[in-house]
Formats: C-alpha cells, structure tokens, sequence
C-alpha cells in the first residue's frame, strides 16, 4: 500500500511538472503504520494538523497519525503559528494590538512589538513565558475589503477585519460602533434630521441654511469610496455619498471636518475627536443618541458592527484560541477601552431614560392615556433596562437573527444566576398604527412569544427563573411612526430587571 502511494505521487508530480530536487519546503507524511506515503510542500502547521499542498490538492493531516520527514517539518514541542491578519486600517491599529496583547497575558505568553502609527501595517511576536522560544508571528495589513477577502480565500490571510459581512466567510463580531454626523466645534446649527441628513449626503441639500443653519455652503467630507467605512455608508445609503473632499483615514477626517467650519462627514463614533457630533434626530423630532445601550439594543438606527472575518478552513490552534477569547470580560474591556462599544450586557436605570419618558408624556392623548402610563410607571419604578432587546422578522413571528442571538445569551445568564433576588420583565411595545387596544394586545402577545421561545431554548430553567411578560402597546415611543425604519425601532421587547420581593421557598 505504501509502494503504491507512492507510486501514484510519484507519477501525479511528473504530469503536473512537480519532479524534481527537495524543496525548503517539502515534507514526506509517512502513517505509523507504514503502510500510507504522502509527499507535498509544508504551507502551514498549527501543533494538531499539518497542511500540505501535494499532487492530489491541498490536504490537512492529523499529526498525531503521521511521522514528519524533510527540512520543513516543525518542531513538534513548540511549533510556530504564523497569523495574518489583513482589513480596516483603522480598527487593525487601534484595536487588535491591545485585544492580542490582552489574550496573551491570559496565556502568560510574551507579546512583543513595535507600537504601530494608525492605520499603519504592524507585526509582533508572541514567546513563551521564558523568552527562549517564538510561538507565534502575528502581523496586520491594512487594505481595502476587496483585498482582504481575496487574501482569506487564497489562503494569503488568516483573518480579515471588516465593517460588512461576506456569506463566503464566517463573521465573528468583535466590537460594536455607530455612524454619527459631524461638524467643525464652531458651527451653530442646533441639530439635523435623518431626513435631512440622508438629502445632503446624496448631494439635494448643498446650504447649511437647508438644515436650519447658517446661509453657507455645505462641504461633505468623506474616506475614499474603497475603505470599509465608505462601503459600509453606502450599504447603508444604497448609493455612495456626493463626497467633495476624500481623506485617507478617519483620523484625517476628523481634524479636516474640525477645521472647516462648514464641513460635513459621517465617521464612526470611536473615531470623533476634534470634529463634534452634530445632534441626530428622526424626522418627527426624536432624538438618536448613540449610547452604549441604544446601540447594543439597536435603537441607535445607524449601530455599525465590526467583525473578523474566518474562512471555510482550520486555522491555527492559537488563532482559534484568539476568536474564543474574544467572548470573554477581558477582551471586552479592551475594546470599551479602545473607545469602540463591547458586546457585554450593558444594565441602565430606567430613571436615567428621561428623554424616552418625555416623549411618552407627548405622545398621550386618546390612545394613550393617563392611566396608560401609571401603569407603566409602575413597572418601570425601581427598574432597570438591560440592553438585550427582542425584535421579529418583518411580518413574522420569528425572532431576528441579533435577537436569537440575545435570546441564547439571556438563557446562558438565567442559567448562571447572574440575578440573584431579581425579576425579569419582558415588556412588549408597538408602534402607533392601528387600535390602541390592538396593540396592547398585540405587544403582550410577542412578549410571551419571547418567553416561550427562551423556555424552548433553555428547557433546564425553573419556571420561576422565566421572565413574566408585561405589554404596553404604543405607551413608550423611541422614534417617529411615519417612516419605516422609526415603526420597527417601537415594535420591541425591552428586558427589564427588578428586586423580587418573593420569599424564598426553600428551608
């Protein structure tokens, strides 16, 4: 059997041109049993598989099965993984180098490097805890998602990072950001409206007098049309911006839109400096903060999402290791650190949601009453709000892909005991269209909907550790009910946590 795979190696080289002297890189792969030969060129071993490029295509081979021959084959004791990692230059130099660090104290490992400019090409090396051997080479280019794609699917990269997904890759959600309009410090116009906002981005509003500010010509500031940023704009849009001046990174950008008094750009939340936010409304006049909990909880309409993207093979057991740190509290806080918004649960006083409340005072009337918002007073008193937040597919009864996601976490920290001596509320809202009584009815029904999904998903949870629903119709609006996007914002259901007064029954 092993003479005649051999063989067959053998002959598949020679048809393919491949015959000749041994290569740096070339391995023989010989089973412990003998009786299997494979020959190719080493191209990757992360201490459990070897990846070969042989006659017969690339092949990923269990190491423990296989004795290793030729000058390439790695030490087996302390292998080096080599990680490339390649996408948006912004967040690839200001983010991922104290994320590896973090995930190297974990691992007691030696992180060594040379601080990177931003948006700049970086490499750094992780040693063992004595310094004596390299675990790990670990370098970052920064390109356009184009380029970074084509390098995860020629194998040229292991990782991309990038603000858009790709159903050809795996997205690994990082750390959360927002799009948010700014403008020069000096520049006295009080506020601008998604509406409004959208007309000068696609070139119809050109005078700041057209947004309530002063009679002067409105200048758009913008990255190139290839940057992630620029791209993930555009999605957005559906159309690229009517840019009039470019810049090479965010960085640029804020301090240009600084300068010029009537300048205009989007940029991303974690990247405003010097150039202040320019205050975002709907078009009914409510107000679009970009908090850390309105984010998380995508009541901000422009959350913006950065991911690492992995491809369809194996990568290296450190690389893999690096993706399962990325759920943990340490690398959370790097990335609260690094001024972009973490995906932990974020837990607010509903006391502090003044603006939510106001706009509930508005909006009552005939189909809100006064009676109608005592009663939701009364549940809201002494609760909080966490920012994991329940929406459906349009026109169905089927829960969202980020609210699965919300779902399968609220069951993981139900299981935990992560409330102890608390309830949990799951508290329906509509929007304003149709009946009033209707839409109780109708919140009250998908808040039980939740519910019901979460005990199908957590079938271990005590009935008393299920949320009690709770269902408020268009009591609480977040946005306007004149545009699509502000209905889905009001057909929600928040998570609400309060002290439980409930004896304990247990001796």
């Amino acid at each position: 059997m092993r003479f005649r795979t051999g063989c067959a190696a053998v002959f598949a080289a020679l048809l393919l041109g491949g015959a000749g002297p041994a290569r740096a890189q070339d391995v023989t792969l010989t089973s412990r049993e003998g009786n299997i030969t494979l020959t190719g060129t080493l191209q990757g071993f992360d201490g459990e598989f070897y990846r070969i490029a042989s006659a017969y295509g690339p092949l990923t081979v269990d190491a423990q099965g296989v004795i290793c021959d030729g000058p390439a084959c790695p030490d087996l004791i302390a292998p080096k993984a080599v990680i490339r990692l390649t996408g948006a230059a912004d967040p690839g130099t200001r983010l991922l180098p104290g994320l590896l660090r973090a995930f190297a104290a974990t691992r007691g490992l030696i992180w060594q490097d040379q601080t990177p400019e931003a948006g700049q090409a970086w490499a750094a090396t992780l040693r063992d805890p004595s310094g004596d051997k390299t675990l790990a080479e670990l370098s970052f280019a920064p390109t356009d998602p184009d380029s970074a794609t084509a390098a995860l699917a020629d194998a040229s990269a292991e990782l991309a990072l990038s603000l858009l997904e790709d159903p050809r890759f795996t997205a690994r959600p990082v750390a959360l950001d927002a799009l948010v309009p700014v403008m020069a410090p000096d520049n006295p116009t009080p506020r601008v409206s998604t509406v409004m906002l959208a007309k000068a981005l696609s070139g119809e509003i050109t005078n700041w007098a057209q947004m309530g500010g002063p009679d002067m010509p409105l200048v758009l500031h913008g990255l190139a049309p290839e940057t992630d940023m620029a791209r993930a704009l555009a999605a957005r849009l559906g159309m690229d911006p009517a840019i009039t001046v470019t810049h090479p990174d965010l960085a640029s950008l804020d301090a240009a839109v600084a300068r010029d008094p009537w300048a205009l750009a989007i940029t991303g939340r974690s990247e405003t400096a010097a150039a202040r936010p320019v205050p975002l409304t709907d078009s009914c006049g409510f107000p679009l903060l970009p908090t850390p909990i309105a984010v998380k909880a995508q009541d901000y309409p422009l959350a913006l999402p950065l991911y690492l993207l992995t491809p369809p093979r194996r990568l290296p057991l450190l690389a893999r290791e690096f993706l399962e740190f990325l759920a943990t509290p340490a690398a959370e806080s790097v990335v609260a650190g690094s001024g972009y918004i973490d995906r932990a649960v974020t837990r607010a006083p509903m006391t502090q949601d003044g603006l939510r409340l106001l706009n509930a005072i508005r909006g009552a009337g005939e189909d809100v009453t006064l009676a109608d918002l005592k009663a939701l007073a009364a549940v809201m008193d002494g609760a909080d709000r966490l920012s994991l937040t329940f929406r459906f597919e349009e026109g169905t009864s089927t829960l969202d892909a980020a609210s699965q996601e919300n779902l399968a976490q609220l069951a993981r920290l139900i299981a935990a005991g992560s409330y102890p001596a608390q309830a949990l509320i799951l508290a329906g809202f509509s929007d304003g269209t149709g009946d009033a009584s209707a839409n109780r009815a109708l919140s009250l029904e998908r808040a039980a909907r939740v519910a019901q999904d979460l005990a199908a998903l957590a079938p271990d949870l005590r009935p008393d550790q299920l949320p009690r629903v709770e269902g408020f119709g268009e009591a609480l609006p977040m946005a306007c009910d004149e545009t699509a996007i502000g209905r889905r914002l009001n057909r929600r259901i928040e998570l609400w946590v309060v002290p439980d007064f409930t004896p304990d029954p247990s001796p």
